[in-house]
């Protein structure tokens, strides 16, 4: 082989080994994403049963259920946007900041029965705390304008659900 020729072959081989690495690299990180959600989203658009989702929403007045399951606590809420509930199934202790009309993420995936089973609940932030997709959603449904002062006070959120 002439030079030239062996000089293409390695330049070729690196680029094809180059391009093999990056398709390993973003294949791993795929299967590591996990999509933030919001109830209306979550209902609306259809989601694998399992995949892992990001569920963020304010805990509903008076959804708020206490189990026990052979001495592990199981907890029952619905989440919702201000448009749509989802019912959350939730197996462990809570968070101490977690209680009703507070803003919630939940980590965990939907069920065939349309229940959200969630593995990890993140309660970390205080009560003027909302979610960016939650406020978002309200605006874009008309329930708050933030030019009007803050956002509906999270006790009155199951009334503003969209009946079924």
């Amino acid at each position: 082989m002439k030079r030239k020729t062996q000089r293409l072959c390695i330049i070729l081989s690196c680029m094809m080994g180059f391009a093999i690495a990056i398709v390993l690299v973003l294949s791993a990180f795929s299967d590591n994403l996990v999509y933030f959600k919001v109830p209306s989203q979550l209902i609306n658009q259809s989601q694998p049963i399992g995949s892992v989702i990001r569920l963020g929403g304010m805990v509903v007045a008076n959804s708020l259920h206490h189990l026990n399951d052979n001495q592990t606590p199981i907890t029952t809420f619905d989440v919702t946007d201000g448009q749509a509930a989802i019912h959350v199934s939730y197996k462990g202790i809570l968070p101490d900041l977690f209680r009703e009309g507070q803003s919630v993420v939940a980590i965990g995936s939907l069920n065939q029965q349309k229940i959200f089973i969630a593995t990890e609940v993140l309660a970390k932030h205080d009560e003027t705390y909302m979610p960016k997709e939650i406020a978002d959603s309200l605006r874009k449904n008309g329930k708050w304008d933030p030019r009007f002062g803050s956002p509906p006070d999270p006790s009155r959120w199951n009334h503003m659900i969209k009946p079924q």
